[in-house]
């Protein structure tokens, strides 16, 4: 187990540079500077030195280089557009309020997802089974900022009083949470429901229930375990997904979250804002996939590993 874990560790690490390096290069192949638009309209002087203060009149390799030994020590660099904060202090601001909001909508997702599903595959071919497959279907078909605006709409004329925007106590957060779980919620239950009915008739199920277990038991103890499985597999991308923050579920509710910035950074097309958020979300990602894969080899046995072993 040591050596797949080392393996993976260095597989994410190459995976996060090649993140960075590609990441870097394409946003410098766009034409103009951070700095154009307002080029006209600031003197030549004020303008030649914000580039040079930004290290932008050097060569690109060399910007590149500079950018990496600056990551290696965490140091994302200081906005362009931002006079009072650094990346470092921006992404410590708005991420807590992301994650927050995204840690409600992955345990809606966790809790209600796979019980739908499973009660839909129990069900199956029954009105339970047409409810919750619609549920699906309506939850992976409408955006999320279609349901949204729909809550909002809902609880302005039916819930008058119940906050509908903004951040502050539990309840700004239950509506964005909601309609930022239910793409997630959705898609969990449609893949428990296909796996469920797929587990559910398999011999070693058939042999349980020959042998008079009850129900209850073959289900959950059984079938639910092996499952659930390709659910704990894409559990690192959904997780990410949620935790760093939907960037239109934040603008419709006036939350300042790190997706917030993610979006002022790139109409400001302010570099290190980008690098930035681009780096700490791609280093989620690969963190949580991380996780999930050796999660993955524990509760499967089946998984071979590099070394051979099992």
């Amino acid at each position: 187990m040591g050596k797949y874990i080392l393996k993976r560790v260095a597989m994410a690490i190459v995976t996060i540079w090649a993140i960075i390096t590609i990441t870097f290069f394409l946003m410098h192949a766009v034409p103009g500077d951070p700095f154009s638009k307002e080029g006209g309209k600031m003197p030549k002087v004020v303008y030649e030195n914000l580039v040079k203060q930004y290290g932008l009149d050097k060569p690109l390799s060399e910007q590149y280089v500079i950018y990496l030994k600056n990551v290696a020590k965490f140091d994302f660099g200081r906005s362009m557009k931002s006079d009072v904060e650094t990346v470092n202090q921006m992404i410590k601001r708005g991420f807590p309020v992301s994650a927050r909001l995204g840690l409600q909508a992955l345990c809606i997702s966790l809790i209600l997802g796979p019980l739908l599903g499973t009660f839909a595959a129990i069900n199956q071919n029954k009105a339970a089974d047409y409810v919750a497959t619609v549920i699906a279907i309506i939850g992976v078909s409408v955006p999320s900022f279609v349901l949204g605006a729909l809550f909002i709409q809902i609880t302005a004329t039916y819930f008058k009083g119940f906050p509908i925007g903004g951040w502050g106590s539990f309840k700004h957060t239950i509506l964005p949470s909601l309609a930022l779980s239910l793409m997630t919620l959705a898609y969990m239950a449609r893949l428990m429901r296909s796996t469920m009915l797929e587990v559910l008739n398999q011999d070693y199920i058939k042999t349980a229930r020959s042998k008079g277990i009850a129900n209850k038991v073959v289900i959950f103890k059984h079938a639910v375990r092996n499952a659930i499985l390709p659910i704990i597999s894409s559990l690192g991308t959904s997780a990410t997904n949620l935790l760093v923050g939907s960037f239109v579920i934040e603008k419709i509710f006036g939350i300042p979250g790190l997706g917030m910035f993610f979006v002022t950074s790139i109409n400001n097309r302010d570099y290190p804002l980008i690098m930035g958020t681009t780096i700490f979300y791609s280093s989620i990602l690969v963190f949580m996939i991380l996780i999930v894969d050796v999660l993955y080899m524990i509760i499967d046995p089946r998984i071979k590993l590099a070394d051979g072993g099992e």
